[in-house]
Order: structure tokens, then C-alpha cells, then sequence
């Protein structure tokens, strides 16, 4: 199959033969939500080559390509563009050669696999690799449209991979028995960022002309998000608004209510959000309790704390088992909604900034790649040799 590579692999890629090359597979696109694969494979960047293969555009192409970019530094992002019109079957054989012709024009001498989703399992089952890592980050058969084969997927994934790491302890505890290596690595934090939105700066634009008292949430706009809580909120207390940032995925945007005082602000870059925050009175997790949500670790509740704001949300497992028992997040529901949030607006700021920064003292993201580092280590396989390895 012919393949197009309008743009070079990087200088980095084809560097020292004496390196550590981390192949990032994964659902997500690193261009879209700054989240935990960009905080782990920026850190991965300043002892490895890393190249992010994301999920494929299909476009008006007769052949495929890669569509290359460094959208961070140290990280090589290759978006694989098939035809439209291809079949699962071609798309899967179009997606292997692409893979196989990235490998074999790197240099490195030690190969990982990173997984973040079970379904590049069929276009990559073929390649040797020094060490491979699942870090399961979402029980992804669990969000809408999953494919029906994702089980079985990462089944075969476990088997194949040598370290496990999980999002979470409640998706830990769900998964534990099935692989030797596998450990709990929650959402994590930079502190410093966050701590940005506690210092005086001019209120964004397009949040400028909302009134106070606000309440916050910023994160991916989907299936997760109780729709029928914000809107039961927002009804019950007009004189609260209700701000909403993120970007609205697999769920239709006519579904989410609109109100005077609920504001859809759509997508912010991971620098921009202190901003935002440090004009908000409170942050609120206003999260569905269902299939999607039963595991998730979500990285918006340190977050929060860190740009100093009490915090309400409702009875995400890892929320309540963590933060909520330690009193840093009050926990809602549909039936004390409206109390949680004006108790939370009725308390000052600093309230609970102590005790939240000593809790988020023990947290960052250079602990958890440094951790998970450690795991690497102690489970690689003695190195093969460069270049690409292809298994029978």
C-alpha cells in the first residue's frame, strides 16, 4: 500500500540510536482536552522519543497518510487520514501499514507500546516491543457508542500487556484480578497552574458581563454531564449563574437546557482555564451516576481546590471515598442540590484552602510518572535491538 508522509518524522525520532521510543495508541485526540495522556507523555518527552498515534480522520483522500505535527514539545503527533468510504477491514490494514512505516523510519533501541484504548489492538498485534503498558484510564465500554468488541479487546490487551495502570481505585478494584502487574494511578495535579486562578487577573471576555454569584464546571461536555441536575439547579436558583466550559461530544447540543442564567462558554485551552476560574465563586462537578461514570477519577476536583474554590458534586465513588471523606468536597443530589451549592457560595474562599493544600501536597504529575516509571522499570524486558520488530 502506497503511503503519502507529507512531512518528515522529526529530528528527535531520528536521533540516537541508543533510546527509548514511547508508541502512544490512543482514542483520544491530543489536541482536544489537555488530560491525563498530555500531562504523562509531556513528562515521558524528557527521557523518551514519543510519538502519539491518534484515532483517524477520514477524509476526501485517495490514499492514506500520515498527518504529522509537534504540538508539544518532544511529542510527535501522527494523525493516520484514511478515504472515505473505507471499511472496518480496510481501515484496520490501512492503519497498520501506516503504523509500520512509522517504526521503520524511527531509530531508537527500546520499544514501548502505550494503550490507552484496546481497539488499536488489531492494527498493532503484530508488532515486538521491548514493554507494553495499558493505562486504562476510563472504563471506555462503558460511554456511549463503545464498540461491541471492546471487551474482548482489552482481554487480548491484558494478556499482551506487561503493566497495568488504572485511573482511578474504583476501576482498580474492578479490574484487579485480571492482570499480575497492575496498579492505581488516580487524576493528578499541577498545583502551580492551578494556583494561578488565587491571583488577581482581568475576568475573560466572554465571562466578563455575568453576574456573581458563580458556579463553575469545566470539563468534556457528554454523557457524563446530568443535563436534569444543572437544569433543576439553574431553575431553582436564578439568582446563581451557572457557568459551563468545555467542549459538547456524542450527546446533541439541543438537549442542554438553556437558561438566563446557564452559560455555554464551549472549549478553553488548558492555559486559559485559571483565568476563568479565579472569577468563579464556587466549582461544581454536576456529574450523571451511570455506566460512564462508575469508574472515573475526575481530574476537574483537584483542580478546583488547587485555584482555591469550595467544591460540590455529586456522588462520584473516587470523589466521595477520597475527597469527600476527607470534607473537601460536599457531596449532592437531585434533592439537596440547592443547599449544598448556597452553603458552598456562603463560605469564604479560604475556608478550606489549608487543609485542601495538604491533601494536594502529596499529589502532582511528576509523581505519577515518576511512579509509573518506577513499574517500567522493575517489569522491561531485556532490549532486542532497533528498529521495527514484527511478531509471527
Amino acid at each position: 500500500m502506497a503511503l503519502q508522509t507529507p512531512v518528515a518524522l522529526s529530528k528527535t525520532m531520528q536521533a540516537a540510536p541508543e533510546s527509548s521510543l514511547l508508541f502512544c495508541l490512543s482514542h483520544l485526540r491530543w489536541n482536544f482536552v489537555f488530560q491525563r495522556p498530555q500531562h504523562l507523555l509531556t513528562r515521558a518527552a524528557r527521557t523518551h522519543q514519543v510519538v502519539f498515534f491518534e484515532e483517524p480522520l477520514h477524509e476526501n483522500v485517495r490514499k492514506p497518510f500520515l498527518r504529522q505535527s509537534e504540538l508539544s514539545p518532544g511529542v510527535r503527533v501522527l494523525t493516520p487520514v484514511l478515504p472515505e468510504g473505507a471499511s472496518a477491514a480496510e481501515a484496520v490494514a490501512m492503519q497498520r501499514s501506516l503504523v509500520d512505516d512509522a517504526l521503520a523510519r524511527a531509530s531508537y533501541d527500546q520499544l514501548i507500546l502505550w494503550y490507552y484504548t484496546p481497539m488499536a489492538l488489531p492494527f498493532t498485534d503484530h508488532l515486538e516491543s521491548d514493554l507494553c503498558v495499558y493505562d486504562c484510564m476510563d472504563e471506555l465500554s462503558g460511554f456511549r457508542n463503545a464498540p461491541r468488541e471492546l471487551v474482548q479487546m482489552e482481554r487480548l490487551l491484558m494478556q499482551r500487556a506487561d503493566v497495568v495502570f488504572t485511573g482511578g481505585q474504583s476501576i482498580y478494584e474492578a479490574k484487579r484480578r485480571l492482570h499480575k502487574s497492575i496498579h492505581p494511578f488516580p487524576s493528578s495535579i499541577d498545583v502551580q497552574h492551578f494556583h494561578k486562578a488565587r491571583r488577581p487577573g482581568p475576568d475573560p471576555s466572554d465571562q466578563s458581563h455575568i453576574p456573581h454569584p458563580r458556579a463553575g464546571f469545566a470539563g468534556v461536555v457528554d454523557e457524563r454531564l446530568d443535563v436534569a441536575l444543572l437544569d433543576l439547579a439553574a431553575a431553582r436558583m436564578p439568582d446563581v449563574q451557572f457557568v459551563m466550559i468545555g467542549p459538547v461530544v456524542k450527546i446533541d447540543p439541543a438537549v442542554l437546557p438553556r437558561r438566563r442564567n446557564i452559560h455555554w462558554l464551549g472549549a478553553k485551552s488548558y492555559a486559559e482555564l485559571p483565568s476563568y476560574m479565579a472569577h468563579w465563586d464556587m466549582g461544581w462537578m454536576p456529574f450523571a451516576l451511570n455506566e460512564a461514570t462508575r469508574y472515573i477519577s475526575p481530574t476537574k476536583t483537584p483542580e478546583f481546590l488547587a485555584a482555591g474554590l469550595p467544591v460540590v458534586s455529586t456522588a462520584i465513588v473516587d470523589v466521595v471515598r477520597s475527597y469527600g471523606a476527607m470534607g473537601l468536597v460536599q457531596i449532592a443530589d437531585h434533592d439537596d442540590i440547592e443547599e449544598k451549592i448556597r452553603e458552598a457560595l456562603g463560605n469564604p474562599k479560604d475556608l478550606m484552602r489549608n487543609s485542601a493544600d495538604a491533601y494536594l501536597s502529596t499529589m502532582s504529575w511528576d509523581q505519577t510518572w515518576n511512579g509509573m516509571s518506577a513499574h517500567l522499570a522493575r517489569v522491561a524486558r531485556p532490549r532486542v535491538g532497533a528498529s521495527l520488530r514484527v511478531g509471527a
